[in-house]
């Protein structure tokens, strides 16, 4: 049986043009949570400019050569309190895969089906880039360019946070039956084993365990999002909600000045020890104090979604999200290839006073290159599929092989040293497989 399949209230809309925004925004359900659509797109868009004003990019020795400005400037470092973001990302999702859920249960709508119709959405825009990229790389192989010279091995770094997103959603029926069966007790239960985690990697010297924290911390952030969509915690008064952030950043003073965290909640390793790869109990504290702050600003953002021309925007950027995050550092790789060789911007130290002054004109440079970027593709994220019934074995494997194409991707890029074009293409190959085990096929005229 063959059906357009839209089960989630919660889902992103994928408008094709900005008249359809507004029919799409005009046609909003009263019983639509604007704030989500609003913090899922707002996340993405952070991040991306986080990316653009820390990179360091300087061209010497006929190749581009990255460095983060929390390197340089340690000052800078607590800003990734408020400017990491991926904690809301996945807060987000726990509310919106709660939602998806329960009109999949309300539908008779098995878990199979489901989950590939969340993976379909996923993997579409990424399996563009990545075919993509993976030609671009070929190209310059062909031609004697060296891609790495040009980011290429590191173009699909922020891939890592959508394979972990992948194995998350695959394991959402369980995290809400748990939050049926135990409420609260279950972020709390992922809080403590995170910490666990870190006292064995850090404490007992085992460091290989750290990496359990690459499921178990992301889901604790989902899991807040599973409790604020079944829970009580919409209802919760602005005062408890402040008391919930304050919580939250009092743990991260506390494990960063007394207990030998990083400052930074993002990259680098500071003293061997990083809040990042692997993420660390620091960012269970981040995500707290993120989940508190943006429930208690709620009241005031949503005064603001009221407004149509406010929530048209939302709707439209909603559509192009995912392509916004995946092709932001091929903007950056255009700009910088073009600029900086031939000497068009000045380079004044990193984190100086100089450097921040010409940020403003960096980012614009960076979004006049990403525009048609977002043009091209954000019609792929936003095209309609037919689906079918998907069985749950083939949804799981898909899962599994989507996960494991991401995770390559964002270690080794599109130009693997020592394997030019081969780990690219077995990552393709698994998105593409993925892609055919869901049984998604384009919707003809």
């Amino acid at each position: 049986m063959t059906s357009t399949l839209r089960l989630s209230p919660a889902a992103s809309p994928t408008p094709t043009s900005s008249s359809s925004a507004r029919d799409l925004a005009a046609a909003t359900p009263k019983t639509r949570d604007r704030y989500v659509d609003f913090l899922r797109v707002a996340s993405l868009v952070v991040v991306m400019l986080g990316h653009w004003l820390m990179a360091v990019v300087v061209w010497a020795d006929g190749r581009l050569h990255t460095a983060n400005v929390l390197e340089v400037t340690p000052a800078a470092r607590r800003l990734t309190w408020v400017f990491q973001v991926m904690p809301v990302f996945f807060i987000v999702g726990g509310f919106s895969n709660s939602a998806s859920l329960a009109a999949a249960r309300r539908k008779g709508v098995t878990y199979g089906t489901w989950l590939g119709s969340r993976l379909r959405r996923l993997v579409r825009p990424v399996l563009a880039f990545a075919v993509v990229w993976t030609a671009a790389a070929a190209v310059m192989l062909a031609s004697g360019v060296d891609p790495r010279g040009l980011r290429a091995g590191s173009i699909a770094q922020p891939l890592w946070f959508l394979a972990v997103y992948v194995v998350v959603v695959a394991a959402a029926p369980a995290m809400v039956a748990a939050q049926e069966r135990w409420g609260a007790k279950v972020a709390l239960g992922l809080g403590a084993a995170v910490l666990a985690v870190d006292v064995a990697r850090w404490g007992f010297g085992v460091p290989l365990v750290g990496w359990l924290n690459l499921a178990v911390v992301w889901l604790f952030a989902h899991q807040l999002g599973v409790a604020w969509r079944m829970g009580s915690v919409g209802t919760w008064s602005r005062g408890r909600l402040v008391a919930v952030a304050a919580a939250g950043m009092g743990a991260l003073v506390v494990l960063t000045t007394w207990f030998g965290y990083p400052g930074s909640m993002v990259g680098g390793v500071e003293a061997g020890r990083t809040n990042t790869f692997p993420p660390s109990f620091a960012v269970v504290a981040l995500a707290v104090w993120q989940f508190g702050a943006l429930l208690a600003l709620r009241p005031v953002i949503d005064r603001w979604l009221a407004r149509p021309r406010v929530w048209t925007t939302v709707v439209a950027a909603n559509g192009m999200a995912m392509t916004l995050y995946l092709w932001h550092l091929t903007a950056l790789v255009i700009v910088t290839a073009a600029v900086l060789p031939a000497g068009l911007l000045p380079s004044p130290a990193a984190g100086s006073g100089a450097w921040w002054a010409w940020r403003p004109v960096w980012v614009v440079l960076l979004a006049l290159a990403l525009a048609p970027l977002v043009t091209v593709f954000a019609r792929v994220e936003a095209a309609p599929v037919r689906t079918s019934a998907v069985a749950g074995w083939r949804a799981v494997a898909a899962a599994a092989a989507i996960t494991v194409a991401m995770g390559l991707l964002a270690r080794h890029g599109f130009a693997a040293p020592g394997m030019p074009g081969g780990l690219p293409m077995v990552a393709l190959g698994l998105l593409g497989g993925g892609w055919w085990l869901v049984g998604a096929r384009a919707v003809r005229g």
